[in-house]
């Protein structure tokens, strides 16, 4: 049985099962309420409106989610001003985030991410696999600049939290969509939520996604560049035993089988190349990626009382990588420039301990937290480049990480409308790594290099703070201090074995925000504005030393910049039935102070922030036309675009210029087939086939990968 027939009878058993019943549920294509909706948040550990938050943050809803057509990762880059997210030249599926330009530009194993992910409050410590498509969630938020007085990990950048959808108690539900599109696309996502009494229910969800590639590989092995063959399982428990006690299990899955993106030789800016459609009848052998990410969370609420909540959030997750690239190959001969290959294997687990209460009639309102995180991790690689010596790798990773934080919030009744914050964080960091290398001349025997062995541990104590003022109930003015740690750790790729042992150490960044957050016209217009300077010290920049061999880069602490910006939002809902949107951001990223590792020397002048486009804009337009006899039609069109931004920190060459890409959506919903929610989407992406990079950089010769020409599809969702 294959894809397509599991999907269709999946979905014909959840019409039968709601055939009897013959009801019809409220869906997201019903009437539109006469103001902007509110979007809840727990981005500081309670529930709270958006608006109230004192954070620069993106909320996007499961709704929300849907009508933008946003399915991974990825697809957050266009519809959140100041987070980059790219593909990592071996795999599209390892993804390389950036908010505020902070973000990390490899995948190593031994190096911390600057950009924090969780899944329902779990942390996830390696970007392998994170552009996996969502399985069922619920909410995404995007805070930007550093977080750490309320999470488990600290970060530099930020943070972005999936939040999945717990079992509902006492209803069943069920969710079928289907999605066909050009390129092969067939996407199939099917949920049902079984109530098991009053106290007890299950979700079961199961994806599958495939998309094929638009580059043909006429050589041997896969058909093509870029395929997309992806499936997720999720299974979860939902249960309250007694009043106050909330327990929640969930067991994530994600198996990825995509083939490498193709990498085309890129001329230097503002010189670009033609997107290809073919690649070299060289290539040999071409194989497909095979990443598996999967994890098992149990969340334990209890309500002491009224006042105090004391929530437990044990995680464990484990990976499994392996992941080959061809660079290039015919760009300079019928050889590749690189041939690499990656298998890498790590598992996680973490325990975090939360009290969230209030006091003094809730004019004080707290979280404190202790948090345990253990790490083990084990990979080999090789790298080929063409004329010169291979090199194998063997690495093993051993991380801890405990940590204390704590933040408090208090209104004081003698000042309606004040409110003043302070957070702390303690972090200690110990982190072992070995690494075993071999390099295998053309000609002669392997010859075994020196072992690495290093054992490192950092401590830092971040602190925070705010103070705001709600000068009615719909203006928040907020400003903001924060401070940014991240641990250090080891290079793979080192030049020599030494600056392996040595490892380089933590990065700080301290942010200075300022905020407004407000609601106008009887809820029908919202403004937000926040305006940052971040102060960035000892900076883990990865560069290239020797510009003959790729594989080879050293990491080290930089020494200082500074960056600064300004993020607005809009929303506008002139009547019942228009809707628009912009978002924009500015980011000024500029080192102030680079010194040479080995001689000392300023360097400054060589060096340019990656991944920091100056302007970044989305804008969105949402029409619901009157209601038909066949349904109510809603038109959504988004348009994105970004100025010009470096994608090299040594190399001012490699440069992405500005581009734009318009993507829209047409759903028909309320559909009257007698039962259940029926919705009918045509939707297309990048609709003027814009030529664009998403990546450019350097691997003997200048590369790049491209952005996806036009893409479109219909999907059908079923929901009752």
């Amino acid at each position: 049985m294959n894809y397509r027939t599991t999907s269709a009878v999946a979905a014909l058993a959840i019409a039968i099962v709601a055939a009897p019943a013959m009801a019809q549920e409220g869906a997201d294509g019903a009437a539109p309420d006469s103001g902007l909706g509110e979007i809840v948040v727990t981005a500081q550990k309670r529930s709270e409106s958006l608006q109230k938050t004192p954070i620069s943050i993106v909320a996007m809803t499961s709704a929300m989610l849907e009508k933008k057509g946003i399915v991974d990762l990825t697809d957050l880059r266009s519809q959140v001003p100041a987070l980059q997210v790219t593909p990592h030249p071996n795999s599209a599926t390892t993804a390389r985030v950036f908010i505020r330009g902070v973000g990390n530009n490899d995948d190593q194993i031994t190096v911390d991410p600057s950009v924090a992910i969780y899944l329902d409050g779990i942390y996830i410590a390696r970007g392998q696999g994170l552009s996996a498509e969502i399985a069922d969630v619920e909410r995404i938020e995007v805070l930007r600049g550093p977080q750490g007085s309320l999470y488990g990990r600290n970060a530099t950048g930020g943070a972005i939290n999936y939040i999945t959808r717990a079992p509902v108690l006492g209803e069943f539900h069920a969710k079928q969509s289907l999605t066909y599109g050009n390129y092969d696309q067939f996407r199939t996502r099917t949920s049902i939520n079984v109530p098991i009494g009053d106290t007890l229910a299950v979700e079961l969800a199961y994806l599958h996604s495939e998309k094929n590639g638009f580059v043909k590989n006429p050589g041997t092995g896969v058909d093509r560049w870029g395929d997309q063959r992806r499936d997720g399982y999720r299974a979860a428990v939902h249960w309250q035993p007694v009043d106050g006690l909330d327990l929640r299990y969930s067991y994530d899955r994600s198996d990825i089988n995509d083939t490498p993106p193709y990498i085309v030789a890129a001329p230097f800016y503002p010189l670009v190349a033609d997107r290809p459609s073919e690649g070299s009848p060289f290539v040999r052998n071409l194989e497909r990626n095979d990443v598996r990410s999967q994890g098992h969370n149990f969340t334990a609420s209890w309500e002491v009382s009224d006042t105090l909540t004391v929530k437990s959030l044990t995680g464990y997750r484990k990976l499994s990588n392996d992941t080959n690239q061809n660079y290039l190959t015919g760009a300079a001969g019928p050889f590749p420039l690189i041939l690499t290959g990656f298998n890498q294997n790590q598992k996680q687990w973490s325990e975090e301990l939360q009290l969230i209460g209030s006091a003094f009639d809730k004019q004080l309102e707290y979280v404190l937290g202790a948090y345990y995180f253990d790490e083990k991790a084990n990979g080999t690689d090789f790298s080929i480049p063409a004329g010169r010596a291979r090199l194998d790798r063997a690495a093993t990773v051993n991380n801890r990480a405990y940590a204390l934080y704590g933040q408090a919030t208090w209104r004081p009744q003698f000042l309606d409308g004040l409110y003043v914050t302070g957070g702390l964080r303690w972090s200690r960091d110990e982190r072992k790594a070995t690494l075993d290398q071999t390099s295998t001349p053309l000609v002669g025997a392997p010859i075994v290099l020196p072992t690495g062995r290093g054992d490192n541990s950092f401590s830092n104590l971040a602190p925070s703070a705010v103070i705001g003022y709600n000068f009615t109930r719909d203006i928040n003015f907020y400003a903001k201090y924060s401070k940014g740690y991240k641990t250090g750790g080891y290079n793979l790729r080192a030049s020599t074995v030494q600056r392996f042992n040595e490892g380089f150490g933590p990065e700080t960044l301290d942010s200075f925000e300022l905020g407004l957050k407000s609601t106008w016209l009887d809820n029908r217009l919202r403004f937000n504005i926040s305006a940052f300077r971040s102060n960035y010290k000892d900076i883990q920049t990865n560069v290239q030393t020797d510009p003959n061999n790729v594989a080879v880069t050293d990491v080290f602490n930089a020494g200082k910049a500074r960056i600064q910006g300004l993020e607005l939002e809009l929303t506008a809902k002139p009547s019942d039935a228009l809707t628009f949107s912009a978002n924009y951001a500015y980011l000024d990223a500029k080192f102030q102070q680079i010194n040479d590792p080995v001689t000392g020397a300023d360097i400054t002048n060589r060096y340019t922030f990656i991944e920091a486009p100056h302007h970044t804009l989305t804008t969105s337009v949402e029409y619901v036309f009157p209601e038909t006899p066949i349904g109510v039609l809603t038109a959504n069109v988004d348009y994105f675009m970004q100025s010009k931004k470096s994608t090299a920190t040594a190399d001012p060459r490699y440069i992405i210029g500005d581009y734009g890409l318009l993507n829209a959506r047409l759903t028909l919903s309320d559909i009257p087939v007698g039962f259940g929610t029926w919705r009918l989407s045509a939707f297309g992406k990048n609709l003027t086939d814009k030529e664009y990079y998403v990546t450019h950089f350097n691997t003997g010769l200048p590369g790049a990968i491209f952005g996806e020409p036009r893409t479109y599809g219909l999907e059908l969702v079923f929901e009752y």
